[in-house]
């Protein structure tokens, strides 16, 4: 049975809420000419939005901040331990981003492996994520802005200076950065690319000047001990306190061994975006090659940068004596170079706008392939005619977010952004599996090693990092599953493209 035309080379489960899609058919979708995006991205940019997007303000804030309350100068070892996580479900997005490249990411590759449903849940889970992710990022952003501005003698009227410390207010600097940053991208992922190009360039110039510069201030006596006894931690009860205490009845520990694995599923924060490369897939020049070498390169970069920049400032300072807010400009500032501590605010300033944007383009990706396959509603699935890219999807989604980020308040957004990434890790994981056994004809030019092996390890450790999460977190998150549930069936189910070729078929 020929495949080249889209005729359905697997034919089963075609019907009901867990019809798959075939490769054949999602890649010839992607040929149709009003939903077509232009393809003009290399490795190269692939790996730099990678680092665009997972090098932020963290990589000065978390390492200090996680070295101080939970592991000591071992902070390095969590990093790596996150790290590795990532790594498992790297190598599985690698192998779905050549087969599948087309737009979507993880909602694409569980629509050719798991069904409908299941794709739709983690579309649901991805717009989520992406888009509070990137409203922390924007309020974030404003907060180094207006401190830059306050220096200088400027100041923006409380009322426009957003939600903080019991002041209502709207964030009118986050809001005009993700407008501005939708507006760059409608114009083209190339411009998007040459944009984020600039701005990471800008950073990882920061981060080495740091590392370097922090070198020669490290005393080998900050290092002892390297692994600080274990001891409980305080309070820990109620739905504030991990999953996995309520479940188990263990008392969670920092510092120690186990304080180490503690600090990774908080460090694993840090991470979020790697997989964002393969929302890129369809727009570019060779995905099969291109797209697992973007996803892997830049997961081995940043790994690379944390784990230098947290040796670094546990060498500098005593891991008890780190602040909480900005520990490495507090610690440049201590040995007096505040020279330094000043590179770190611009660095971390500049870095935030890489990030808003690629979780914008990844969140637009995952909105057009959804609507493109009819679970959202059709209208924002037509690319621009001039600029190739998915505008419609991604002017109704910058302004909502850009709304949302003038109105929110980050306290408690970053748990539930860890959450949604840690499902679609474990989805991709168990979809690997799935279209091996169902499709081992597909030509795969990047192939997971050590099938099932490698897949099930992603699993065990992404649903072991969620155990770690508090109990909100895991509540906040059935909720908007709930949420999602409804919206399938009161119009995905009926819209589906999918859905309406099969009833056809059963006509005809």
């Amino acid at each position: 049975m020929s495949t080249q035309h889209g005729t359905p080379h697997d034919s089963r489960r075609q019907s009901g809420m867990f019809r798959t899609k075939t490769v054949e058919q999602s890649i010839l979708d992607t040929e149709e000419p009003e939903h077509t995006l232009k393809k003009s991205l290399s490795a190269l940019d692939l790996t730099v939005f990678g680092v665009g997007v997972v090098i932020g303000t963290g990589i000065f804030v978390l390492t200090g901040k996680i070295a101080k309350e939970q592991a000591g100068p071992a902070v390095a070892l969590a990093f790596v331990a996150a790290g590795v996580v990532c790594a498992l479900a790297a190598l599985c997005y690698a192998e779905f981003a050549s087969t599948v490249p087309v737009a979507g990411s993880a909602y694409t590759f569980a629509y050719a492996s798991l069904g409908e449903l299941p794709a739709w849940i983690i579309g649901w889970d991805l717009i989520l994520e992406l888009a509070l992710g990137c409203a922390v990022v924007a309020v974030g952003w404003s907060g180094y802005i207006r401190s830059l501005l306050d220096s200088a003698g400027w100041h923006l009227p409380v009322g426009l200076s957003g939600t903080h410390e019991g002041h209502f207010g709207f964030d009118l600097l986050a809001c005009v950065l993700v407008l501005v940053l939708t507006g760059i991208l409608v114009l083209g992922m190339k411009l998007s690319s040459r944009v984020t190009a600039v701005v990471v360039g800008i950073k990882v110039t920061v981060v080495l000047l740091v590392i370097i510069a922090g070198a020669f201030l490290i005393s080998g006596a900050n290092y002892d001990p390297f692994v600080p006894p274990s001891r409980p931690t305080a309070g820990g009860g109620g739905l504030g306190a991990p999953l996995a205490q309520l479940l188990f009845g263990f008392t969670p520990s920092n510092f120690g061994v186990m304080g180490i694995f503690g600090a990774a599923a908080v460090v694993f924060f840090a991470f979020i975006g790697f997989d964002i490369v393969a929302t890129a897939a369809e727009e570019t020049r060779n995905p099969q090659r291109d797209v697992p070498r973007g996803i892997l390169g830049s997961l081995a970069i940043c790994t690379l940068l944390y784990v230098a920049v947290s040796v670094v400032v546990t060498g500098m300072q005593k891991y008890d004596r780190l602040s909480t807010d900005a520990p490495l400009a507090d610690a440049f500032k201590d040995l007096d170079q505040p020279y330094f501590a000043g590179v770190i605010s611009f660095g971390a300033a500049v870095g935030l706008t890489s990030v808003c944007m690629i979780l914008l383009l990844g969140q637009s990706r995952v909105f057009f392939a959804m609507s493109r396959d009819g679970l959202l509603p059709r209208v924002f699935s037509r690319a621009h005619p001039r600029y190739g890219t998915p505008y419609r999807a991604t002017i109704a989604l910058g302004v909502v977010v850009a709304v949302v980020s003038g109105f929110t308040s980050i306290d408690e957004l970053a748990e539930l952004v860890n959450i949604g990434t840690l499902f679609a890790f474990v989805v991709v994981a168990i979809g690997v599996i799935l279209l091996r056994r169902s499709r081992p004809d597909l030509p795969r030019s990047f192939r997971t090693p050590f099938v099932p092996v490698v897949p099930l390890l992603s699993v065990a450790a992404s649903l072991w990092l969620m155990l770690n999460l508090p109990a909100e977190t895991w509540a906040r998150f059935a909720v908007w599953m709930v949420v999602g549930f409804g919206v399938y069936f009161l119009y995905g189910r009926e819209h589906s493209r999918l859905g309406i070729r099969s009833r056809q078929r059963e006509k005809g």
